[in-house]
């Protein structure tokens, strides 16, 4: 199954709540972290709502 590699390029002081709960379901916490998830709906969904906040690659394994 795919992975995805997710990074958070972008700060979160003064986005909408939605968008830092959903960086924060991802995983990540500060500028520069990058974690490896699963590539299911919750998380394509999660990416799409701050999606100008990531920078997302897929990766095999």
């Amino acid at each position: 199954m795919a992975k995805l590699k997710v990074k958070l390029i972008r700060g979160l002081a003064g986005k909408p709540e939605a968008q830092v709960k959903a960086v924060n379901s991802l995983g990540l916490k500060k500028i520069g972290q990058e974690v490896l998830l699963e590539d299911n709906p919750m998380v394509r969904g999660n990416i799409r709502k701050a999606s100008h906040l990531l920078q997302v690659e897929e990766v095999q394994g």
